[in-house]
């Protein structure tokens, strides 16, 4: 070989810069080619998706599920209590408080013969596939931060929501749905930031339907239909997407929109046959209270869960709340208003619990009912209303591997505070990622140089309610 055909190191790399360049074009491409597709689980799930059900502005425990027959008993008395909420609005540490009894009676339902209010007659049916948290204490006093600490793990900071966790973790089942779906959520107390992926690569961001309070008929994807479905602009767009790719490698939100526009294509050929409910039989329907009043709207957002799970997606949330300031269970000064929430999402409820369980979904899909917090044992302000209390408060959960019939933890004789086997927010979200095989402390992102998690540093696996 003459010295003339020789490479010089410089040229070498002048050269072959290039190719370099789309050899590193490639593994980005590649890497981001389908992010949400389905992901190895850390270990063998219980469960493959979540349906969790928002009670907004935080369920009365002492007049649904947590029966406390000292509240009948001293009905009336003034009592003093250690209470966080009046502890942030005036410093003091104990106020004397009038206890109030339940306007609802309990029974014991099922064969757990576990205590139930009338509140709740369709669900207390359903008592023998229910797992009980007595014990859940939580963060803020307020329904801003407690809110958003249901939902991210924090009552201030900028975090991803839960759903978005779940899907980052292990991906959707189904490539022409949203991995994550929020039916009707609410644009108060922390807003899209609880359906929200934060840091997190923004393909993870829940798929908001509708709106709190809105009518059922909103819970759906505007502009499903385009204008123009054909291929060759499909096409087209991909290839002008593709040349965007190429000089902006990397942009993790410009990746995301180009996704987004691809999962659009697909689901203008998927989600109509899902969103439609007009398929099922007038049986499913009137299981869900469907066409009849109060029951006509959670009904329908619940029976659209049950159809999004069954097509594969991950986690669904069905809001019940408005956006008022005083979200739908926050009855401060009228506690019989519950009974108008209840009436509204009962039947609804049971149906879903009654549908999955004949379809054989209950098995493997986790089903969370609760809200932010619970409510005082006394009447605020010596009136005829409760207070927020996250103190001590209820959650129920059923299917997914998890103990049916079982109740876990107290709290004390009032229903004021956790007492025994307290449970926390962070250990409620570190059980639920369990049951689909998830390490709480595994399951992290990087941001900022600082790894982050749902559950901070903090949380504990209750493996007493696991089955």
């Amino acid at each position: 070989m003459c010295d003339k055909d020789r490479l010089t190191r410089r040229q070498l790399l002048r050269g072959a810069a290039c190719g370099f360049g789309s050899l590193a074009f490639a593994g980005l491409a590649g890497a981001s080619e389908d992010p949400l597709a389905p992901k190895r689980p850390h270990f063998a799930p219980r469960a493959k998706r979540v349906i969790f059900l928002f009670m907004q502005g935080g369920v009365s425990h002492v007049d649904s599920y947590d029966h406390k027959p000292r509240l009948e008993k001293d009905d009336g008395k003034m009592m003093s209590f250690d209470d966080a909420r009046t502890v942030a609005n005036t410093g003091a540490k104990n106020s004397s408080q009038r206890i109030m009894k339940s306007p609802w009676t309990f029974a014991r339902h099922g064969r757990s013969g576990h205590w139930g209010s009338s509140l709740f007659p369709e669900i207390n049916r359903q008592m023998d596939d229910l797992t009980f948290i007595h014990s859940m204490h939580t963060e803020g006093v307020a329904h801003g931060p407690a809110t958003l600490f249901l939902h991210c793990g924090s009552t201030n900071l900028i975090r991803p929501s839960m759903g978005s966790w779940l899907v980052y973790g292990l991906g959707t089942e189904n490539a022409n749905l949203p991995g994550f779906v929020s039916i009707a959520p609410s644009s108060g107390n922390g807003g899209a930031r609880n359906y929200g992926n934060a840091f997190l690569p923004p393909v993870y961001q829940g798929t908001g339907l509708g709106r709190a309070g809105g009518p059922a008929s909103e819970a759906t994807i505007r502009n499903l239909k385009g204008p123009d479905g054909s291929e060759e602009r499909f096409d087209l767009l991909r290839e002008l997407n593709g040349e965007q790719l190429r000089v902006r490698p990397g942009d993790s939100e410009y990746e995301a929109v180009v996704n987004s526009y691809e999962l659009a294509w697909r689901m203008q050929k998927n989600a109509p046959d899902v969103l439609d409910l007009s398929k099922e039989s007038k049986a499913t329907l009137d299981l869900y209270g469907i066409g009849r009043k109060p029951t006509d709207d959670y009904g329908r957002q619940c029976l659209l869960a049950r159809r999004l799970c069954e097509s594969g997606v991950r986690f669904v949330q069905v809001t019940y709340g408005d956006n008022s300031a005083n979200p739908a269970w926050d009855q401060h000064s009228n506690l019989p208003k519950h009974g108008d929430h209840a009436r509204a999402v009962d039947r609804p409820v049971a149906g879903l619990l009654m549908d999955l369980k004949q379809r054989g979904l209950l098995e493997d899909t986790v089903v969370w009912w609760g809200g932010e917090f619970g409510r005082t044992p006394y009447a605020e302000k010596n009136g005829t209303g409760r207070d927020h209390n996250p103190g001590g408060f209820t959650v129920w959960l059923a299917g997914g591997g998890l103990k049916p019939g079982f109740a876990h933890g107290e709290t004390d004789e009032f229903g004021h505070k956790a007492v025994s086997d307290r449970v926390h927010m962070h250990d409620l979200h570190a059980t639920i990622l369990h049951q689909l095989g998830l390490d709480h402390e595994r399951l992290t992102y990087t941001y900022a140089g600082r790894p982050f998690r749902l559950t901070d540093v903090h949380g504990q696996v209750v493996r007493e309610i696991l089955a």
